[in-house]
């Protein structure tokens, strides 16, 4: 089959299986022909507020069919989607609107980005709009991410892939017409990724509101699904599940489960290998920019122990020094990587500056090494970004929302070790004048970031965290309380 584009992507398989679900939210279906239609209508709307070839459409909408059947009125209007958290406060929320200059914001209500249309959650077309197919466009980019960077500032990773896909091209072991679940947040490049390759591909994809550990399983169970994607969080929780309840159903149809975004832990993934088997279990290390990436089997792991894989065929990679030697395979450096059709092939930012060495080799912030047999093996991250249950969170935006309360002098957010989400976020305040309510710290955080970004323990001190040249020394901040924790244990 030849690539096809994706404004005519589902009618080519509404015609193929047009009474087969295509997407399963937690029960509530969409057949393929559905589908069509529906998103059919849905970008002549898009269209009549004004969405034209190659703008990009912010799309601020809930796990569900809803977000997904945006993303594709979004393709078939040649638009590029542009996902965010539909949870996101509207401080950040209007950073993002005001870097992307989207032609519609799809998720909030209408007026709250003049003269910028805007339509709500379950927005529903005018029924006079025809649900026939439309002329064929294609969007330059296939989408264009939301990620923050070292200050903590949105930026935009926007693809240079066009929107165009091959159903028959081998991809993230995805059986065509098979069936993908979903259980992560759909705005994420992760989750976006396999949920819309797998919909190009024919699937049937199930998603969910948010992770539960159990309910994972029986979707697993009802929809005989063949790949599910996770964070190593997600497989703490289920892990965590009484052996009777993990084993109750029946998970005979999984293929592959991909585990990504955040190191797992060795003893956790050998328990998912001994109970799945070594050939289900895949993990992937990468970057929304795409420059490149690492795979590797379970059956793989099980010889080279604690190793995220070797470069995919469309890649390179090496390990750097600190005066920018390459280093020999088994000493520690930073790891940089290249796409093999040149530097900048892959993506381009809105609102930030790609950072590479000589050569247009380009780092993700990731210290390890690699093996005689070209392995790599993650050791540590260079930057200050803590990775909590698959999430990136930058201390420096976490830091300026503590720092607008009255009173804080200085702050320093740090990540301690947790099992079960990775690390959770801990902030050291300067208040010469005390501590403060802890729910009234937590309200004021939540008129300025997402949930998850908002620390779950507080600490107070009326010495500055930061030195005269306003360094803070994290590293050390972190070392200490692990140490106090440990001794009071």
């Amino acid at each position: 089959m030849a690539l096809i584009s994706l404004s005519r992507i589902v009618a080519h398989w509404a015609s193929v299986q047009p009474d087969r679900v295509a997407i399963d939210h937690e029960g509530q279906q969409v057949t393929w022909a559905e589908l069509d239609a529906r998103t059919n209508r849905l970008a002549r709307a898009y269209e009549a507020l004004g969405v034209k070839q190659d703008d990009f459409v912010t799309i601020a909408l809930p796990n569900g069919i809803e977000f997904i059947e945006a993303c594709i009125a979004t393709w078939k209007a040649g638009a590029t989607p542009q996902p965010i958290s539909a949870r996101l406060p509207k401080i950040e929320r209007d950073q993002i609107v005001e870097l992307g200059a989207p032609t519609l914001v799809v998720g909030v209500e209408p007026g709250a980005y003049d003269p910028t249309p805007c339509v709500p959650v379950n927005f529903v077309p005018d029924a006079a709009l025809p649900d026939t197919e439309l002329p064929e466009r294609m969007a330059s980019s296939i989408k264009a991410m939301t990620s923050g960077g070292s200050t903590g500032r949105p930026k935009l990773i926007v693809s240079k892939i066009p929107a165009v896909w091959d159903p028959d091209m081998p991809y993230l072991e995805i059986p065509q017409q098979g069936a993908m679940l979903i259980p992560g947040p759909l705005y994420h490049n992760g989750p976006f990724l396999w949920a819309m390759i797998a919909l190009f591909k024919g699937c049937t994809v199930g998603v969910t509101t948010r992770f539960d550990a159990e309910a994972t399983l029986a979707v697993i169970e009802r929809l005989k699904i063949d790949v599910v994607y996770m964070v190593p969080t997600m497989m703490r929780r289920i892990w965590s599940l009484p052996e009777d309840v993990r084993n109750k159903y029946d998970l005979s149809s999984l293929k592959a489960l991909w585990h990504l975004a955040a190191p797992c832990p060795a003893w956790l993934k050998e328990c998912f290998i001994d109970w799945l088997g070594a050939e289900v279990i895949w993990e992937l290390y990468g970057g929304t920019e795409g420059q490149g990436s690492t795979t590797i089997q379970g059956t793989e792991w099980l010889t080279h122990r604690g190793s995220v894989g070797r470069p995919v065929e469309t890649c390179e990679m090496k390990v750097v020094g600190e005066d920018g030697q390459t280093l020999p395979p088994g000493e520690v450096g930073e790891v940089f990587l290249r796409p093999l059709d040149g530097a900048g092939t892959t993506y381009h930012y809105i609102g930030a500056e790609a950072k590479s060495i000589e050569g247009g080799w380009e780092s993700l912030g990731d210290l390890g090494w690699m093996d005689a047999e070209g392995y790599l093996y993650l050791t540590d991250r260079l930057s200050d970004m803590i990775l909590s249950g698959g999430a990136n969170i930058y201390p420096a935006e976490v830091e300026a929302a503590i720092e607008a309360y009255p009173g804080v002098q200085s702050s320093a957010v740090i990540g301690l070790p947790d099992e079960d989400m990775g690390a959770t976020l801990h902030a050291v305040i300067c208040r010469p004048e005390g501590a403060v309510d802890e729910a009234e710290m937590k309200a004021h955080l939540a008129e300025h970031l997402v949930r998850y970004k908002i620390p779950k323990s507080f600490e107070y001190i009326s010495e500055p965290v930061r030195d005269d040249a306003g360094k803070v020394r994290r590293k050390m901040l972190r070392e200490e309380r692990i140490a106090a924790a440990k001794a009071n244990a």
